[in-house]
């Protein structure tokens, strides 16, 4: 079996790719459901993320044409970040910081739960690499369980977690 890191490599187009793409609205979206950022808002359990990706001006690149895999944390999880934490990352000064920490968030290509669930990690847009742990059925993404997977949109896949992911 291919590993996902080779796979992934090839398919990643980095951080600034992934900005860029963003610029290019897709045309050939799946009709049958919105994409990651509307299938997101519709959700209602991620207004603060829909707020970080606002404030991180990757609202277009997640409306392109993907596909992506996002690991989105719940309104929970970023409430369960250090007091002060979320309201200094959302400031303009910290864009770049922000943007960093949203794409270690997602990976490139539509990974499905049962994909995840036979890798040890993938490559992240943001570039390093994120930990993930199968047991007894349950996946874990570095610290953080999913706690609902493969929620489809036309330009990829959004599995829910329970914690904020921090790059290195």
């Amino acid at each position: 079996m291919t590993s996902f890191k080779a796979v992934t490599r090839w398919m990643s187009i980095g951080a600034t790719g992934l900005m860029m793409a963003g610029a290019v609205q897709a045309g050939n979206h799946d009709h049958g459901h919105p994409d990651i950022v509307d299938t997101a808002v519709a959700a209602g359990e991620f207004e603060t993320l829909v707020a970080a990706v606002e404030a991180a001006g990757l609202v277009d690149t997640l409306k392109g044409e993907g596909p992506f895999t996002v690991f989105a944390p719940t309104d929970e999880a970023f409430a369960a970040l250090p007091e002060g934490t979320l309201e200094e990352l959302l400031l303009p000064e910290n864009q770049e910081t922000l943007q960093a920490i949203l794409t270690y968030h997602v990976v490139a290509g539509k990974v499905m739960a049962e994909d995840a669930m036979g890798l040890e990690s993938a490559e992240t847009v943001q570039g390093q690499e994120i930990t993930i742990t199968t047991m007894d059925g349950s996946v874990m993404i570095n610290e953080a369980n999913v706690i609902q997977a493969d929620i489809e949109a036309s330009n990829g896949v959004i599995h829910v977690i329970d914690a904020v992911l921090l790059p290195e």
